[in-house]
C-alpha cells in the first residue's frame, strides 16, 4: 500500500520525547506505532457503528415502562 498522506501535529517536546523513548524500547518506528493506533481507532469506531446481530430486539410493549413481555 503506497503511503501518500502526511500529518503535521504540534505536541509538547516532553510528550514527543517520551513517545520516541517508548517506541525505541519496543524497537518499533514511531510511524508504525501511530499507524497501529490509527487502525485500532478506526476498527473501534466501525465496531461501535455496527448493530449487535446476535441480540434479539425486544418487542415494543416490552420497552415501555410498567409493561412486561410474557
Amino acid at each position: 500500500m503506497p503511503k501518500s498522506a502526511n500529518y503535521r501535529i504540534r505536541i509538547e517536546p516532553e510528550l514527543h520525547q517520551e513517545f520516541l523513548d517508548a517506541c525505541k524500547s519496543e524497537d518499533k518506528p514511531a510511524a508504525q506505532v501511530i499507524r497501529e493506533f490509527m487502525r485500532g481507532y478506526v476498527n473501534k469506531y466501525r465496531t461501535a457503528l455496527q448493530p449487535d446481530l446476535f441480540v434479539a430486539e425486544q418487542p415494543q410493549d416490552y420497552k415501555r415502562e410498567g409493561k412486561k413481555h410474557e
